[in-house]
Order: C-alpha cells, then structure tokens, then sequence
C-alpha cells in the first residue's frame, strides 16, 4: 500500500475519527485505525464496538492495500506537521512509514482481519434531512439524557419516528426534553421508537454542522442506526430498551402563564445559581404579578436574591427548582421569549419557546 495525501485533508479526516477511538481499549485494535487504499480512494474506519465512522477520500494511489495503524499516534504526528506538506503512507510487512518533506516516522501494525466491522443493516425505517436540522433536534435534547443510571434505557435519545414527524426525546428522571420536526419517514408501522446510547449522539453532534443544507440519509434496523453524510458513514448500536411512556410527564392544562424575556432570565437564574448548594443546585422561584424572585441559599450560610420583569396575572406562589435544568431549558430555547406554564407548587413546570410549541422542556419541582 503507498498512497499520498495534503496534511491538512488528512489531519482533518483523522481528527472526525479519533473520537470514536476509545483512548482505554479492552483490544488493542480498538485503538487502531483501518485504512484501505483502492481505486483512487483511501477508506479509513474507526470503531469502539458501540459506535463506527467510516470516511473515504480520493487521494493519489500508487499501490493498493490495506492495514492498520495507531490512531492517536498518526493523529499526533499530523499535527505536529507543516499544514502545506503532502504526506506519503506506504506499508511493507508489518510496518507503516509516513514522510512528509524531511520528516520520516515508521509505526507498528495489526493484521486488518482482526479489526471488526459493523455488519450490513436491514432498514425498517428511511429518511433524510439535513445536517442543520438533525442537529438542532439533538441540541434540544441531549442534555436531559441520563449519565451512568441504573435505569440504562435512560442513558440515551429515544427517538420516536411516524410517516410525517421525527421527535427525539431524552429523560433522567427528574426533567424531560423533546423536540419535534417535521420529516417524510419511509416507515412499516404507525410509529417506531429507537434509543441512541449517548456516545452515539455525542459523536453525531461532533460530526454535524449547524449550517449545512447537505443531506443526512439516516436508515434504522433492530439494533443498528446509520447515517450517510457525504463521504461519511456513521453506524450507533441502539439500546435494548422500553423507553418510558414520557407523555405522561408532560403536565396538560396548567393556567399560570409566564412570558420572560430570555436573556434576563437566563442571567438572573445564573447569577442566583452562584450561592445555591453545590451538590443539589436548588433556588427557590416566588411569583407575584408581573414579578419573578429567585432566591438560594448554601450550607455556607450565603445568600443571594435576585428578580426580573415578567408578564404575568395569575396566582402568587412558590416553588423549589434545580437551577441547572432550568437554565438547561432555558438556553435550549431560540426565541427571545420563554413561555413558563405552571399549575401549583406540587406539579411540574413545562417550559416552552413562546409562540412555538415544536420543542417542550419539563423541570420537575424540588421540596427546599
């Protein structure tokens, strides 16, 4: 194998990979990279076992081949190049040698048929949108996803797919976000549900754009979702799992309205936030007529007080938060007023964009 690439295309294709590249492996293949040199195109593929990228490039091919090198330490030597140099790779036996200009570095290698590859998936459901889209529905929710919960159905995005919606939803038990978008879904049934591990939605918002209009073709089968974007393969194992009837959670017919404006909010909560309890982040919210208090307090016997202008006519009440999964909602928000509706000082609060109700953040209420 000998093929030759610009330093800045390589280091760029190296660094989408080295994410999926656990940096503690049970085998050591899993931290090497798979390159194949064929036909004018070098493939180069990386897994955990969880999740896989595959992401081809045309390139100049003088021999074809295949094998597989170190991911951290061909990532390494690329960055530490010149960006204007053109880098040759050319294996013989069990080495690889790469030189660029008077740099000349030879790496180890393990044989390619040890390395494992997701195999091909049966679709059951079919559907593209674009870049920009698909990452503005795993922005609204990825950060309700549990972390390391008992509960493993929880530590990922379900999301719900019908012939004319995509909604993802993520829970941790104590809040929930989903976010619906409109989409034509080749589906079999009258909807189906599947549940991305979180490394899966961590590596796909690394890899999406905000600002492209190129398109996503994603295809799901009974343990495996893939996504096609480009010259780029992305392939998530899904959880086996029953996610929780989450319309339940979602509180209906509460008639205390708030409308806030978002910026005030969001910094009025960050600043209170400041002297709440460290470890269980709650702050008290009082509500009176077009008025919103925020008070905390810590074992440290500190304090802080602050308010903001609101429209509002209902009730007067207080309740108990966590800070953090309110300012969570709130910066997941994209319009400039947030709409609070609550019921009483026992029942959740459901936090939406005001005059768009596609996205829905429910905050549970803590007893202070």
């Amino acid at each position: 194998m000998k093929f030759q690439m610009p330093r800045d295309v390589m280091f760029k294709v190296l660094q989408q990979l080295s994410g999926v590249v656990e940096r503690r492996q049970t085998l050591p293949i899993l931290g090497n990279i798979l390159v194949k040199a064929e036909d004018e195109t070098v493939t180069l593929v990386a897994t955990d076992l969880e999740v896989e990228l595959i992401v081809k490039q045309s390139c100049e091919i003088d021999t074809n081949g295949e094998t597989t090198v170190s991911a951290r330490k061909w990532l390494d030597i690329c960055k530490s190049l010149a960006d204007d140099v053109i880098v040759t790779v050319s294996q013989n036996d069990d080495r690889v040698t790469l030189q660029a200009g008077r740099s000349r570095f030879t790496l180890s290698t393990l044989p390619p048929a040890e390395f494992p590859m997701i195999e091909e998936i049966t679709a059951q459901t079919r559907f593209s949108l674009t870049q920009s889209d698909l990452k503005k529905v795993l922005n609204a929710t990825h950060f309700s996803m549990a972390h390391q919960d008992v509960r493993y159905y929880l530590n990922g995005l379900m999301m719900e797919m019908t012939p004319e919606r995509l909604r993802s939803v993520a829970t941790d038990g104590h809040r929930l976000a989903m976010k619906d978008l409109v989409a034509d879904i080749d589906v079999s049934e009258e909807s189906r549900q599947v549940i991305v591990p979180r490394k899966g939605v961590q590596e796909l918002m690394r890899l999406l754009s905000d600002s492209s209009d190129d398109e996503v073709s994603v295809i799901t089968g009974s343990n495996h979702m893939r996504l096609i974007m480009g010259e780029m393969t992305f392939t998530s194992k899904l959880i086996d799992g029953r996610f929780p009837d989450y319309q339940r959670v979602i509180p209906e017919g509460g008639n205390n309205i708030i409308l806030a404006d978002k910026e005030s909010l969001r910094l009025t909560l960050t600043r209170v936030a400041i002297l709440s309890n460290e470890k269980y982040r709650g702050i008290r919210m009082i509500l009176k007529h077009n008025n919103l208090q925020f008070k905390a307090h810590n074992p440290e016997q500190e304090e802080a007080e602050d308010e903001i202008g609101i429209e509002y006519g209902g009730d007067e009440f207080e309740m108990g938060f966590n800070a953090n999964y309110l300012l969570d909602a709130v910066n997941a928000v994209l319009n400039e007023q947030v709409k609070i509706i609550l019921t009483d000082s026992d029942h959740s609060c459901l936090i939406q964009a005001a005059g768009d109700d596609s996205a829905n953040y429910v905050v549970m209420p803590m007893r202070l």
